[in-house]
């Protein structure tokens, strides 16, 4: 199993019990000296865990067991917990074959024992690792063990020990099958004594670490255009043509374009280094210039060479490639994950009657009304509320769309209108804008949407089973428009990979990828909550203890027997366990039921406590709830002690604000009338804007010119921005002045620094923004958003990090950035990692 594999629930519990409890306890103590947290803490989340507690269900009601580990703590927990088990299984099985082959040393075990990566732990097997047709292995099946064992312990020439050797007439290995090997003149015999020579020089494992650390340090990556038929249809490459730099610098987006490059057949990557300084020191070692006669020595000299060029090098470059590969894969999921989980929690427009709009030009604007159930409303037909309208070119029929649109915001009273953010989107916007302003009857508002995705939603099985009775084309604008009530409960609809707020998702481990973003769905879902008789089995599938069987059987149930009217009439529901409904219910609400409390966060296991709690008060639940001073005149200094699981202050915070939404307050960006593209800009130029993705580089934001501009890093504050996700996430709205325009290649630097100061340290050049129509992610992308950017030169000094550091390369260029719709996609990550926009 790679580093990079994630286990499942089923091959974690596997590797448990194969452990013991030493094993156990020094991985507990391990992760808490790791984690910064109390071994006592690690216990009680890994004994909860193994009794099948989900991460949201032990962070929100074991507080008291864990001590108050946060699901950001639990979750790096679990994470660790799996890595070190699975580590300790595989350490466990090398022990036991090495032991089997004879091989265990108590230098091996120490080294096994000390080992920190499964890397590391397949390193220090390989030299025992059976190969039965190695030409090690068929030397020794030829019986030409001996010369070499007297060639590295005796003064005797090879030839000289090669003296009374026997040709066998057949050669068998160790499981008695013959081996089809030929040892039959001088040439071959002396190639067989060197290759087991070589072969028992690879356990020298200690010089085999120095070798690897030194080389590291000097070691260049260098990328090469494989032919020259690939220079014009590779052009987007072409960056990487001709290109090197430090291996241990190299930044993590750089590295994965160059594996994009090379993966498509358009780059050969190689990695540059010196060979005589690491033979000298195998010479050293081994201390071969001490050996005689000459021949001897040679013959010695040439394994070494052998040893370094032809088993040791080729190891070391490709485990350093695989270390610097890993570390940029769980960077890039790193910024997926937090961009994903900032996005999924928005801040959601709330119970309102929304137009949801599908902007297009020659396909019309696709229009949809949803209620504040975000149900989509019927007219006194019962038919669906949508329309299409062609205002634009080549139908040109505004006048019409103007009328319709004002009879349906007049006649459902709306109150916002959602326009994707697509093509046409400012078009779009600006006449609704001129149809409010005509009308002062209308009280709606009209947001600009990202619609990312939205396209893969409408033509889902779930889009299907929703909304069968609209055509696939309407189905977007009623995804657009759920999607302002509700970002949360729509987006989980659709693949994370199609939002467009990740790096590099097409290059990087799927099944961690997938993991992680489940794992941050999951724990927003959970922070927030769901109304049982609403939800989707989307949402519902990601609460803690469901899965998307016992989901869609919540739903059916509902269907069938109407809406639930208690937490425990959940109980019936076929396939939902006592488990189940221990580690669900807390995230289920229920509102109007026949208990109060279903509604909020109190689980079901401490009702008995609130009535307790209500004992005291003298007062009925409706009375207490929401009421501060009731609340605070509880005497809890008995209820307290009896109360392992949460404490009695949480459920007063939760009676006190029931049910919280733990989102931010809904606020939208004011865009400018008077700039509604590139052309409108110019420098200097202040603007509102929406963030719309955050990278390592810098970050992305949509002023409404229908493609987003880069603020880099360097023009992100005056003091020095180790992380950009430290100072802005996806959804904030921002000021930026426009420092650069590139009208004719769509590109756009903006700055978020004040004007009036000067920068604390030499300023970069901006960079700015491209655009594509490229989208793999939607069968519908967005028309004239941004794919990437040349980034900006890098100022004389400036401290890395692993995710934006920029070493320097023997042939400098500029990098470019990643577009914000755009990411993960070809495109996106090409240019962003420095590749130029393919030619159409």
């Amino acid at each position: 199993m790679s580093s990079t594999d994630t286990l499942t629930p089923s091959q974690t519990s596997t590797n448990a019990q194969v452990l013991d409890a030493t094993t156990h306890a020094n991985i507990h103590d391990k992760l808490a000296r790791a984690l910064g947290i109390k071994t006592a803490q690690v216990n009680a989340f890994v004994k909860l865990y193994d009794e099948g507690a989900t991460v949201p269900f032990i962070a929100r009601y074991r507080k008291e067991k864990t001590q108050n580990l946060d699901d950001a703590q639990l979750r790096a927990l679990e994470k660790s917990l799996n890595y070190e088990r699975d580590m300790a299984t595989r350490r466990l099985k090398i022990i036991e074959l090495l032991s089997t082959q004879g091989n265990l040393t108590d230098e091996l075990q120490t080294r096994i024992d000390n080992a920190t990566s499964k890397l590391e732990l397949e390193d220090i097997y390989l030299p025992y690792r059976p190969r039965r047709r190695s030409p090690a292995a068929k030397a020794r099946a030829a019986g030409l063990d001996i010369a070499a064992q007297a060639v590295l312990t005796q003064n005797v020439t090879p030839t000289d020990a090669l003296a009374n050797y026997q040709v066998q007439s057949s050669i068998t290995d160790e499981s008695g099958n013959e081996i089809e090997v030929d040892f039959n003149d001088i040439e071959k015999q002396l190639a067989g004594v060197q290759a087991i020579i070589v072969d028992e020089w690879t356990q020298a494992l200690d010089l085999l670490d120095h070798l690897r650390s030194s080389f590291a340090k000097t070691a260049s990556i260098v990328s090469s255009v494989a032919s020259e038929e690939k220079r014009e249809v590779g052009e987007k490459f072409k960056d990487y043509f001709e290109h090197s730099e430090s291996l241990a610098r190299l930044p993590n987006h750089r590295l994965l374009a160059m594996l994009r490059g090379r993966q498509e057949n358009v780059l050969g990557l190689k990695i540059e280094g010196e060979n005589a300084p690491f033979i000298e020191k195998i010479i050293k070692h081994f201390e071969i210039d001490a050996k005689a006669p000459t021949e001897r020595q040679e013959f010695l000299t040439e394994a070494a060479s052998s040893l370094w060029k032809d088993k040791w090098r080729p190891h070391i470059e490709h485990r350093l490639l695989t270390e610097k590969r890993l570390t940029a894969e769980a960077a890039a999921i790193d910024v997926f994950a937090n961009n994903l989980q900032h996005l999924l929690m928005s801040a959601p427009a709330g119970r309102k009657v929304i137009l949801g709009v599908d902007p297009g030009i020659r396909h019309g604007v696709k229009m949809a009304i949803v209620d504040a159930q975000g149900h989509v409303m019927l007219d006194a037909e019962d038919k669906p509320v949508i329309a299409t309208v062609y205002p634009f070119a080549p139908d040109n029929k505004m006048t019409e769309a103007k009328v319709v649109i004002d009879e349906l915001l007049s006649t459902y009273n709306v109150d916002l209108v959602a326009i994707g953010n697509g093509t046409a989107s400012r078009e779009t916007d600006a006449m609704i804008k001129e149809i409010l302003a005509a009308n002062d009857a209308l009280k709606a508002k009209a947001v600009i949407v990202n619609e990312s995705g939205a396209s893969v939603y409408s033509a889902s099985e779930l889009a299907t089973d929703e909304l069968g009775n609209l055509d696939v084309s309407v189905r977007g604008a009623v995804s657009i428009a759920r999607r302002l009530q509700d970002p949360l409960s729509e987006l989980v609809k659709v693949d994370p990979k199609a939002i467009g707020v990740g790096q590099y998702q097409h290059d990087v481990n799927q099944a961690q990828l997938a993991d992680s973003l489940d794992k941050v769905t999951q724990d927003s879902v959970n922070a927030v909550g769901v109304d049982v008789n609403t939800a989707s089995p989307a949402i519902l599938a990601h609460i803690a203890g469901l899965n998307k069987n016992v989901a869609q059987q919540i739903v059916t149930y509902r269907k069938e027997h109407g809406a639930f009217d208690s937490r425990e009439s959940l109980k019936n529901v076929p396939r939902l366990g006592a488990k189940t409904f221990e580690q669900a219910a807390g995230f289920l609400r229920i509102h109007d039921g026949s208990n109060p409390l279903d509604a909020t966060g109190v689980h079901p296991e401490s009702y008995a406590l609130v009535d307790s709690l209500l004992a005291q008060t003298g007062k009925a639940l409706p009375e207490v709830i929401g009421n501060d001073g009731v609340l605070n005149s509880i005497d809890t200094t008995a209820l307290a002690a009896n109360d392992e699981n949460v404490s009695v202050k949480a459920i007063l915070d939760e009676l006190a604000k029931p049910a919280r939404d733990p989102r931010p307050e809904f606020k939208t960006a004011n865009f400018r009338e008077d700039v509604n593209s590139i052309k409108d800009l110019s420098e200097g130029m202040t603007l509102e804007g929406v963030v719309t993705n955050v990278t390592a580089f810098g970050c992305f934001i949509d002023v409404g010119v229908h493609q987003d501009g880069l603020v880099h890093i360097s023009q992100m504050a005056n003091d020095f921005v180790a992380d950009p996700m430290n100072r802005v996430k996806p959804g904030d709205i921002v000021s930026v002045r426009v420092i650069s325009i590139d009208e004719k290649r769509g590109r756009i630097g903006f700055s978020m620094k004040p004007e009036a100061e000067k920068p604390a340290r030499p300023a970069a050049k901006p960079a700015t923004a491209n655009v594509t129509n490229n989208d793999e992610n939607t069968s519908r992308p967005r028309s004239n958003r941004p794919a990437g950017d040349k980034r900006p030169s890098k100022p004389k000094r400036q401290p890395s990090s692993s995710n934006n550091s920029d070493s320097r390369s023997k042939a400098p260029r500029a990098e470019k950035a990643e577009a914000p719709s755009k990411m993960g996609t070809l495109g996106a990550l090409l240019q962003e990692a420095g590749v130029t926009k393919v030619k159409k």
